[in-house]
């Protein structure tokens, strides 16, 4: 049986927190993005605000980094993407004590699988809601949430690096 989680992308940016939703539009998941840091981070939450993970932009990498951590600050994945990918757009996730996930798909559409191995274990997409601005994730049985949610807003913060500059000067209400 698959899950299906529900994430406002407009909403995805440092300085802001948002929620992640499951698919009958319940809050299941707080992310928190963290200002006052050097380097861009997100703590995911539960509901009632305690710490699963958390996302950080790894800085003087030679290419686009992030690190998931734990709720205990320990590595458990590092996404990089592809330096070269010229039909589609594709991120390598090197998960720590497990198999290696591998991220592909489209930034325009935002359509992309995550693949362990040959095997999908999650798909993120737009193409089941109406509004422009919202993608869902679905996570196959027996995957790590955390972990594959992660990945998505990791990737969606690294497809979109010019989010926070566009919010900046925005004001917000």
């Amino acid at each position: 049986m698959t899950t299906r989680y529900k994430i406002r992308q407009n909403l995805i940016s440092i300085g802001d927190d948002f929620w992640i939703e499951n698919e009958e539009g319940v809050k299941v998941y707080k992310v928190d993005g963290k200002v006052l840091r050097i380097r861009k981070t997100l703590v995911f939450e539960d509901a009632q605000g305690k710490k699963l993970a958390q996302i950080q932009q790894r800085l003087l990498a030679i290419r686009d980094t992030m690190v998931i951590d734990d709720a205990d600050g320990k590595e458990i994945a590092v996404i990089k993407k592809a330096l070269i990918s010229p039909l589609r757009d594709r991120w390598t996730v090197k998960v720590k004590g497990g198999e290696d996930l591998d991220v592909t798909g489209n930034i325009f559409d935002f359509e992309y699988s995550i693949k362990q191995g040959k095997v999908k274990v999650a798909e993120i997409s737009k193409k089941w809601f109406r509004l422009t601005d919202t993608y869902g994730v679905e996570i196959d049985a027996g995957q790590n949430h955390i972990l594959i949610l992660a990945v998505a807003v990791a990737v969606d913060m690294m497809s979109h690096p010019d989010k926070k500059k566009e919010k900046k000067g925005k004001d917000k209400k």
